[in-house]
């Protein structure tokens, strides 16, 4: 017999009910999208899938199996393909962010960048100035 987690549920079976999820789906998109029933299931089960294998990131794996559970085998192929060309654009695209400048520093620029944040901080701090203008990059 499983040991029971929650009152008459075994651990399997504890998960938000669809009707929270569906709420989640909603409050999380702009007013004006609309979801389909079928890909709000989609997701569900996902999350299902994701509780079984005790995961709490949603991996394409998840997706694939939750389109078999729901009975959408015959779009596996097709999302797999799309899946494979998005992996293969954002493997090929550069990085995006606020180091992806592409140029890289040596040590030393570092350590004179990482010295002169800590000096600009500490005089912030003692200033009591907590936004102080930007220096140009051209320094």
């Amino acid at each position: 017999m499983e040991p029971m987690d929650i009152v008459g549920k075994s651990k399997d079976d504890v998960s938000l009910p669809k009707a929270t999820m569906f709420k989640i789906i909603k409050e999380m998109l702009p007013p004006d999208v609309r979801v389909a029933r079928d890909a709000q299931d989609l997701l569900v089960e996902c999350c299902v899938v994701c509780g079984r294998e005790e995961k709490r990131t949603i991996a394409p794996e998840h997706v694939i199996r939750a389109l078999q559970v729901l009975g959408f085998g015959e779009y596996i192929e097709e999302v797999y393909a799309a899946y494979e060309q998005h992996r293969l654009e954002t493997l090929d695209s550069p990085k995006s962010g606020r180091w992806a400048s592409g140029a890289e520093m040596t040590e030393e620029e570092a350590l004179a960048e990482q010295q002169r944040m800590f000096a600009e901080a500490r005089a912030r701090m003692n200033n009591g100035n907590a936004n102080p203008p930007r220096q140009s990059d051209s320094d």
